[in-house]
């Protein structure tokens, strides 16, 4: 499906995260959000009221309407690749939430899909488009570090059932803190340091229940399903190596990406944020150098780069293969700590060139053909 113009696209699934993205969207002109579908109709049809969108109701309805180019997959990660599937069949075009799947087998069977019928699926995290992760790239291209040669990841909280209303499902197979906050990190260390070549791991579970805290659900106990605290050691294709963690059972919360190179370090803002401070600490400077960056998007920014990208006909820059060379090293990295033993990481994928300077998702670069 090709066309000139804004794109069209609509959301599926009408959840927590479906505000942060209506946010932005509605401050990005080169997409028209057109429709909200939900399994919950009334739900749907409060968030394009609040929202303004023309448009809401069944999935069924959403995928009908010919003028939606991109279908957004807000849905649980168990259902990211069946409502993706379904997209595609539509002749859509996808941006999925993270994972793109739970396991290898279905996320190379959705891109397998997708490319026979010459369609994309686009994966968040977008954060790594953002202003703050974008700068930190072109710093390390610059060479400000040297060559990059270890990083330390370190994301430690004491688990979402703190504050979000219906966490079940950040418990559930592909969430924990492996799968749900993972690929924040592992994106922004595949950007820099590139492909992950193999891992170790190890693994905890420090209850096997935990009890919602907020919300109409307050006090209800559910199960905890997957590790709630994993380390693990990458190797990366470059022959550089990083040190992770991803905690859900911490009661200090840290938010750590910093990389080290032959000349110096640059100790990243929070990756799953779009802005916030950097810290570079270069040999044979006296003081460290302080970058702050302001976010000039959020949330729904790789989706304003996807619809670029199709009207351009080039790559974008969230891709399917790179969400899948991600969700094959979480899958890695779980199998090595079932294991005890270095798991290959078979899949590789290219890093994205940095954006542009100056590139900006609230600028209106797409117009109609006169």
């Amino acid at each position: 499906m090709t066309g000139t113009g804004p794109v069209g696209v609509g959301l599926i699934g009408a959840g927590n995260i479906s505000s942060q993205y209506l946010d932005n969207l509605a401050n990005f002109p080169d997409v028209n959000v057109l429709f909200i579908a939900d399994i919950d109709v009334e739900r749907a049809a409060a968030q394009a009221a609040i929202y303004g969108v023309p448009g809401s109701g069944t999935v069924e309805e959403l995928l009908a309407d010919q003028r939606i180019e991109i279908v957004i997959n807000l849905t649980i990660p168990a259902a990211h690749v069946e409502v993706a599937l379904r997209a595609l069949a539509a002749g859509k075009n996808v941006w999925t939430e993270k994972p793109i799947a739970l396991d290898r087998e279905s996320g190379a069977a959705l891109l397998a899909d997708a490319a026979s019928r010459g369609l994309r699926v686009a994966t968040a995290p977008d954060t790594f488009l953002g202003q703050a992760l974008q700068t930190s790239k072109r710093l390390i291209e610059d060479g400000r570090i040297g060559t990059p040669l270890t990083a330390l990841v370190l994301f430690q909280a004491g688990g979402p059932e703190s504050w979000h209303p219906n966490p079940d499902f950040l418990f559930a197979e592909g969430a924990g803190p492996l799968f749900d906050m993972g690929p924040y990190y592992l994106t922004a260390l595949v950007q820099n340091l590139g492909p992950v070549k193999r891992v170790a791991a190890s693994a905890s579970k420090s209850r096997e229940t935990r009890v919602i805290a907020t919300g109409p659900r307050a006090g209800q106990e559910f199960a905890v399903e997957v590790p709630t605290h994993l380390g693990a050691l990458l190797e990366f294709e470059s022959g550089a190596s990083a040190q992770c963690t991803f905690s859900f059972q911490s009661t200090v919360r840290r938010t750590v990406l910093e990389i080290a190179g032959t000349h110096g370090t640059l100790q990243f803002a929070d990756p799953n944020n779009f802005e916030g401070d950097i810290v570079l600490s270069e040999e044979g400077r006296m003081a460290p150098e302080t970058i702050t960056t302001v976010s000039i998007g959020g949330r729904g920014t790789g989706v304003v780069e996807l619809a670029r990208a199709i009207r351009a006909d080039v790559a974008e820059r969230a891709s399917g293969q790179q969400a899948f060379h991600v969700l094959d090293v979480m899958a890695s990295i779980s199998e090595a700590s079932a294991s005890g033993e270095f798991v290959d990481v078979r899949s590789t994928v290219a890093a994205a060139s940095a954006l542009p300077e100056g590139w900006d998702p609230r600028e209106q670069t797409l117009f109609l053909e006169q």
